[in-house]
């Protein structure tokens, strides 16, 4: 192959996949706090992704509904029509929905076209579903594109990743190291990946996530944070302090 033709599909390659590198957790919370998920310094914005899931789903709303927090679900369009009961009681039970994408997909190549289509379809089927238009949009494994990123935009939603996560998706994931995982990148004013699906992820590894949520939850509030959905984390850019122990509470 020609320099003359190489290089200009070097070039596009580089533009569609060169936002990823937002995944990065240093990098993004230093240079894109927004995106990061930084918000109040006095709170945290709790997230689940890969729902909704009927074997696993209810389980969380309970577990929520006795904690007495709400949270944001990033969910995936096709589940949603699939199970649009569970969807309108997530909505109903306080929950704010959000859009993860149509399918659970890595996006290696460049379909600007196709993520238009699927971000869009996804965000009217949650409204057609709850009467309420979703406002954010994580994309599937975090990893963000510059068609997806576009998008999520012309679909009228802002993009929003996370500062701390459980690494909940695997085979070996227990209570203690989700607790573990969040406190290790938990700072005040940031937004917590947790997983209420094993979907795309470990068999059953939800189960972990939902044994720690109960401490993650209680530590937070032991450091003097509360803890709710996105809706109430408006950010505030750089100015989130780092917390010394609120997850950490949670993690012993």
């Amino acid at each position: 192959m020609s320099a003359g033709v190489l290089f200009p599909l070097v070039t596009v390659a580089a533009a569609h996949i060169g936002p990823a590198a937002t995944w990065l957790p240093g990098l993004r919370r230093r240079f894109f706090p927004g995106l990061a998920g930084l918000g109040r310094p006095n709170h945290i914005a709790l997230t689940f992704d890969d729902g909704p899931d009927p074997a696993s789903t209810p389980c969380f709303l309970e577990a929520l509904d006795e904690l007495g927090v709400r949270a944001t679900f990033f969910l995936l369009g096709e589940s949603a029509v699939r199970y649009p009961e569970l969807v309108r009681e997530m909505a109903e039970r306080g929950h704010e929905l959000a859009v993860h994408g149509w399918r659970h997909d890595r996006p290696w190549l460049p379909a600007p076209a196709r993520d238009r289509r699927e971000v869009m379809l996804a965000a009217e089927a949650l409204y057609g579903l709850t009467g309420q238009r979703p406002r954010w949009y994580r994309p599937p494994f975090g990893i963000l594109t510059s068609g997806r990123w576009a998008a999520a935009r012309r679909a009228g939603l802002r993009t929003v990743l996370w500062t701390a996560w459980g690494k909940d998706w695997t085979h070996d994931a227990t209570p203690v190291t989700v607790r573990a995982q969040v406190g290790a990148g938990l700072r005040a004013g940031g937004t917590v990946l947790l997983h209420d699906s094993d979907r795309v992820a470990a068999p059953d590894c939800w189960r972990s996530t939902l044994a720690a949520l109960p401490d993650i939850v209680n530590g937070c509030r032991t450091a003097g944070l509360t803890v709710g959905p996105l809706a109430e984390h408006s950010p505030v850019g750089r100015s989130a302090r780092a917390v010394t122990g609120a997850s950490g509470r949670g993690s012993g």
